[in-house]
């Protein structure tokens, strides 16, 4: 599989990486009850498939994701490991209530932390994973400076390789500049959701930043696995089900787009998936996309996404099935 540069740094990153977000299991924002051996399954046959970085984060699961991803890199050959990308700034209680801090002794024990759940000695991209969060309506203790500052002082120190964000807008990416390099940004991105496009895809491309995306299969709304039928079976604990894509009236606009999708792919032997996150990897500032996936077989539905090219017309058919708000 083909690498690419992400930003200014030495990482070669493969076009699609492994996001455990979902195999974090439950929790505020989590997808549901997970099967713990079918995640080691997917992220050990991303890797056999040729991607090489994972995405995860100590809230996913709170610690859980990050304990399964360092269960599955144990096997793995140390010339074979992928890349190991992780975040900050989100923290949980006894009660398991999750909040926001940017202070720097959260970031520090933050860091540790992952350090010993991923059981490595240096984080290969570590990001602030929300600037601020719409979740929490209590203003939080740190800010964007004072975290970056903290994570610039214990990436001299080798304990994280490169520095990343995500979630941030192009003020937030400006005042962490200022203090040290940011590598990359990490944006929701999909054909549902452009707004990114507007000014921070540009902005990252004039500055050298690296992005990768999430979600650009829309949360797994454009796998073309979805159906009315499943939605309604969402689990109750199964952030989806509050989520306005996945409800009427967008719901059926949204599955029409994935029935060209289908079409599109149909020529190629591809499947919807692969398309939507095509679309996402046409666009010059994207370095990558990261795709979840809970099994094995969902990983093999997906990566042929990494060299699958849409031609202009395939585009402008997208185009027109999109809907209009």
């Amino acid at each position: 599989m083909q690498t690419r540069q992400l930003g200014k740094t030495d990482l070669l990153i493969t076009p699609i990486g492994f996001g455990a977000w979902a195999i974090g299991g439950e929790w505020r924002f989590g997808w549901g009850p997970q099967d713990d051996v079918e995640s080691l399954g997917a992220i050990r046959q991303a890797v056999s498939k040729g991607i090489n970085w994972v995405d995860t984060a100590p809230a996913y699961g709170l610690g859980h994701s990050e304990d399964v991803v360092a269960r599955a890199l144990a096997d793995i050959p140390g010339s074979e490991r992928p890349y190991v990308f992780t975040k900050c700034s989100l923290v949980w209680d006894d009660s398991r209530v999750v909040r926001h801090d940017l202070s720097a002794d959260s970031i520090r024990r933050e860091v540790e932390g992952s350090l010993k759940r991923l059981n490595v000695e240096t984080i290969d991209l570590y990001q602030v994973h929300w600037p601020r969060w719409q979740a929490q309506t209590d203003p939080a203790p740190g800010s964007v400076g004072e975290a970056w500052q903290t994570l610039a002082a214990l990436q001299a120190q080798g304990k994280l390789r490169h520095l990343g964000v995500s979630n941030f807008t192009v003020e937030d990416l400006e005042t962490a500049q200022r203090i040290a390099p940011v590598a990359s940004l990490q944006p929701p991105y999909s054909m549902l959701r452009r707004a990114t496009e507007a000014d921070l895809l540009p902005y990252c491309e004039d500055h050298g930043i690296g992005v990768i995306v999430y979600s650009p299969m829309q949360s797994g709304l454009l796998t073309g696995a979805m159906t009315r039928e499943r939605v309604g079976q969402l689990a109750e604990s199964d952030w989806r089900r509050n989520n306005r894509e996945f409800q009427e009236p967008r719901l059926s606009a949204n599955l029409a787009v994935v029935d060209v999708l289908r079409t599109i792919g149909e020529r190629h032997g591809r499947r919807p998936s692969e398309v939507a996150i095509a679309w996402v990897l046409r666009h010059p500032a994207v370095t990558g996309a990261i795709v979840g996936a809970r099994s094995a077989r969902q990983v093999d539905g997906v990566v042929g996404a990494a060299d699958f090219r849409l031609s202009a017309d395939e585009l402008d058919q997208i185009e027109r099935a999109l809907p209009r708000d």
